[in-house]
């Protein structure tokens, strides 16, 4: 298995991904959030390669205060195989290569499998609440993500 950054021939792979593992919404259009992330910090979005199959992915980003860490995903037959861990450890190592002082993801209410993931590689769960606002409407569908 490779770890390496995303590369154009990767989308399609890692829409399915995505899709399969249930992080993306009706209001987010996945192909927007890639082109977006590559224009910006094009070495934050990572992915797992596996014998030319996408196994997975994370999405990293760095606003000069702290990094976040978006759409970890991993194939669900290759859960396990700690794939998703060192997807982690990469976005991490290029966050900290960038100067990034701290790290934070958003997990939805009720989704204790993925909290206890990040349990285990060491993040704490903080009990702060969150608000958004969408500037660019990716699709007519109700939500904030």
């Amino acid at each position: 298995m490779e770890i390496r950054t995303f590369a154009a021939g990767d989308i399609d792979a890692v829409i399915a991904l995505w899709k399969e593992a249930g992080l993306t919404r009706p209001w987010n259009d996945p192909r927007a959030d890639i082109d977006r992330m590559r224009a910006v910090w094009p070495d934050l979005l990572i992915v797992a390669a596996d014998g030319g199959s996408i196994v997975g992915s994370v999405m990293a980003g760095y606003d000069g205060h702290r990094g976040w860490l978006y759409y970890l995903a991993t194939a669900a037959a290759r859960r396990g195989e700690g794939i998703a861990s060192a997807l982690v450890r990469e976005a991490e190592h290029r966050l900290l290569e960038l100067g990034c002082p701290k790290v934070q993801l958003m997990v939805r209410p009720g989704n204790e499998i993925v909290f206890a993931f990040y349990d285990r590689v060491g993040y704490e769960r903080f009990d702060i609440g969150m608000s958004g606002k969408r500037l660019i409407v990716d699709s007519p569908a109700e939500g904030v993500a």
